[in-house]
C-alpha cells in the first residue's frame, strides 16, 4: 500500500451490520474530484448502505514515475481490511461493493476483473461504474494512461490494464452509466465493458443518457431545476441494488 492513502469513513451507527461500498473518485489518476467522494458516500448512506471514500495514490505522489501498481494496491488493501474485520467497523464484511467514477471507475473495474492476477478473494461483490475509463488501447483517456503507466508504456502494458480485456466469469455483477456525448471518456468504454460482461455471462445493467459533460457525479446540481436528466442514474442504481438484495434488512 502506498504511504499516503486516506480513508474517509461514512458508517453511521444506524447502519450497523449493513453492506459497505468503497467509493473511488475520478480525476484522471492525477487528482481526486471532491464531488465524487463525500456527497456520493452520503447518498449511499441514504440508501441504507455504509461507505468509505478511498483517496488512493495519484500521480503527484510518485513524481516522474509510473503510478501503477500503487492505486490497485491501495484498493486491494482496503478491500482486505474491510473483509478481515480488522477495520473495527460494524459492517457486513461479506458484502463489500465498489463504486468508481472516471479513472476511479478504471480502478474499480481493474479490481473487479482481477487484472494483474488478482485472486478472486480480492474482488468486490458488486461494482458500480460511472462514466468509467475502461480501455487503455481503444477510445482511451490518454491522460489516465500517461499517469498510470507512463507516456512510454508499451502496447502490451496498455492491453494488460484494459479492463474490457480482463473480464472473466468471476467478475461481479455490475451497474454502468455513461453519457453518449462524453467528450473526455468516450461512451465506448462502457459499451465495450458491458459487451465483455455479456460474453462471460456476468449480470449487468447499463444506462446511456443522451447528453451530459464528463464528471457529472450525482448530477443533482446540474442543468435545470431538479438536476440534470442523467441524475436519474441514482434512482436506477438504487433499484438495481434493491434487486441485488443489498437494500433489504440483513
Amino acid at each position: 500500500m502506498s504511504q499516503h492513502p486516506r480513508r474517509e469513513i461514512f458508517c453511521p451507527e444506524e447502519l450497523a451490520g449493513r453492506p459497505i461500498f468503497i467509493v473511488l473518485p475520478g480525476g484522471g489518476y492525477h487528482r481526486q474530484a471532491d464531488h465524487e467522494g463525500a456527497p456520493v458516500a452520503h447518498w449511499l448512506n441514504s440508501l441504507g448502505l455504509n461507505a468509505i471514500v478511498l483517496h488512493y495514490a495519484v500521480a503527484p505522489d510518485y513524481p516522474g514515475k509510473a503510478l501503477h501498481p500503487a492505486p490497485l494496491n491501495d484498493a486491494q488493501e482496503t478491500l482486505r481490511w474491510l473483509r478481515s474485520g480488522e477495520s473495527g467497523l460494524e459492517i457486513d464484511a461479506e458484502r463489500v461493493g465498489v463504486l468508481g467514477f472516471s479513472a476511479g471507475g478504471h480502478l474499480a473495474a481493474t479490481l473487479s476483473t482481477g487484472a494483474g492476477s488478482t485472486p478472486t478473494a480480492d474482488r468486490p461483490d458488486l461494482a458500480v461504474l460511472a462514466y468509467p475509463v475502461i480501455s487503455l488501447v481503444s477510445h482511451c483517456h490518454q491522460g489516465s494512461v500517461n499517469a498510470l503507466l507512463g507516456p512510454e508504456a508499451t502496447w502490451e502494458q496498455r492491453r494488460e490494464h484494459s479492463a474490457e480485456l480482463t473480464v472473466d466469469t468471476d467478475t461481479p455483477p455490475t451497474f454502468l452509466w455513461h453519457t453518449a456525448d462524453d467528450d473526455a471518456v468516450p461512451v465506448e468504454n462502457s459499451l465495450d465493458y458491458a459487451a465483455a460482461l455479456a460474453r462471460h455471462h456476468v449480470s449487468f445493467e447499463l444506462h446511456v443518457f443522451p447528453h451530459g459533460h464528463h464528471g457529472l457525479g450525482l448530477a443533482l446540481d446540474e442543468g435545470e431545476a431538479g438536476g440534470h436528466p442523467a441524475a436519474e442514474w441514482t434512482s436506477r442504481c438504487a433499484a438495481w441494488l434493491s434487486g441485488q438484495g443489498w437494500r433489504t434488512a440483513p
